[in-house]
């Protein structure tokens, strides 16, 4: 539950040169004064916003802790929306404890997980998907999945449902007057043919945007490639090649690789999760045929398939599926040698051929509550379509349609039932 609490806590991670102590709320600059003393000039509390200060830290016997920056920053112009300060202290762990046990005493408590985030959301500082992106910005891993949440943070899905929404709003309020206005019967406000494109609109559009969850999940976790193929074909190699990293053991001796070995690396800005797997062959070797069942389970998981084989040996025959890319390599050739690294650019390229392209203006969704809160809006939409189609009663419409605003507005955190009572009240004069 939000409160109006003065909070602090470390905002850096361990064992950096620089440590910052991040303070938000009413308090904030009060509290940080009590504790901090400028080498010149006013204290915090004087100083304009968006100021940077330096000074020194000392506890209840006036002992120096730390000389330190102070950074000022005014409600609501700061992180969280409240009146903020960052101390940028040395990165020692004893001095940002001792900074945070005085900022305790004077005020402060220590902030829950997310909360600066959380305020920042409740304050209007972003909505629902961006808070949701900060997350996924500091776990990004790759240039793909750093361009992602860049562009959820920066409003890329806020902004494609706005406009859905808003479209649906502005037809569900004539639907509604029409429902005010149910003793005349032959009064419509709103287009049934308008009704009907818009609809037909929305459906695709959420469609697509479901569709490229796999993908977009994918491009942030990482794009799984098992490397299948039988015995000695040289997947051990080709997944060391990859890598570049001695990181499977090969051998000739068959059956050498009996459980998946997994590794990451990324490739021009994609992050891909090999899996080297055991070679498919018919075998009494009971650990060896449970190898084999986890193999063949890879491949069904896997969003790209390398099959691999060398000359005179056929390639493997596994099911996949529509949707699963398969790649064929001919190993231990003059145009593929996985030991000597021959062909490996190409198939690089290849990987990288097959993955969907992130520009500046893409949006994916890859966070599974927004997919499965999509998937709602689609089943609404979709029977609002069917009514409007036959002719059914326009308050089965709206109710329809005020299900998928909210199921959309939960992407972005606004579930807020007047939207539909402003938005009449913002476009028509009721009641003249």
């Amino acid at each position: 539950m939000y409160t109006t609490d003065t909070i602090c806590a470390i905002a850096t991670a361990e064992r950096g040169a620089i440590g910052i102590v991040r303070i938000s709320g009413n308090d904030a600059i009060t509290a940080a004064d009590r504790i901090f003393t400028p080498k010149h000039g006013k204290p915090l509390r004087e100083r304009p916003a968006n100021s940077v200060i330096f000074g020194i830290i000392s506890d209840d016997d006036d002992e120096i802790i730390d000389e330190v920056l102070a950074t000022v920053f005014r409600a609501p112009h700061s992180y969280t929306g409240e009146d903020s300060v960052e101390l940028a202290c040395h990165g020692s762990r004893y001095i940002l404890n001792k900074v945070l046990e005085l900022l305790l005493k004077n005020g402060c408590r220590m902030a829950n997980p997310g909360e600066y985030t959380q305020r920042a959301y409740l304050n209007g500082k972003m909505d629902l998907s961006q808070a949701e992106a900060v997350a996924d910005l500091i776990a990004s891993n790759s240039r793909a999945s750093h361009r992602i949440a860049m562009n959820q943070m920066r409003g890329g899905i806020s902004n494609k449902l706005a406009d859905l929404r808003m479209k649906l709003l502005h037809l569900t309020s004539l639907l509604e007057l029409e429902l005010d206005f149910s003793d005349h019967e032959d009064l419509a406000f709103a287009d049934r043919t308008e009704l009907k494109n818009l609809t037909e609109e929305i459906v695709t559009e959420i469609e697509r945007l479901t569709a490229n969850f796999k993908h977009g999940n994918a491009l942030k976790n990482g794009i799984s490639v098992a490397i299948i193929g039988a015995p000695n074909v040289g997947k051990s190699t080709l997944l060391n090649a990859l890598l570049r990293d001695s990181r499977a053991i090969v051998s000739n001796i068959s059956g050498t690789t009996r459980d998946l070995i997994e590794d990451t690396r990324e490739i021009d800005g994609v992050l891909f999760r090999f899996i080297d797997t055991a070679g498919l062959r018919e075998t009494g070797d009971e650990i060896e045929q449970m190898g084999i069942e986890r193999s063949v389970q890879a491949a069904k998981k896997a969003q790209i398939i390398l099959l691999v084989t060398e000359p005179e040996v056929a390639y493997p025959i596994i099911e996949t599926d529509e949707e699963q890319i398969v790649i064929k390599i001919l190993n231990k050739t003059d145009d593929f040698q996985a030991l000597h690294g021959i062909g490996i650019e190409w198939l690089e390229t290849e990987l990288i051929k097959v993955v969907p392209k992130i520009n500046d203006d893409s949006v994916l969704i890859t966070n599974l509550r927004h997919k499965q809160a999509l998937e709602n809006a689609y089943e609404a939409i979709s029977r609002a379509k069917i009514s409007i189609i036959h002719d059914i009663s326009p308050d089965l419409v709206a109710e329809d349609l005020r299900l998928c605003v909210s199921f959309l507005g939960e992407i972005v955190g606004k579930i807020n039932s007047d939207d539909i009572l402003q938005n009449i009240f913002s476009h028509f004069c009721i009641g003249k």
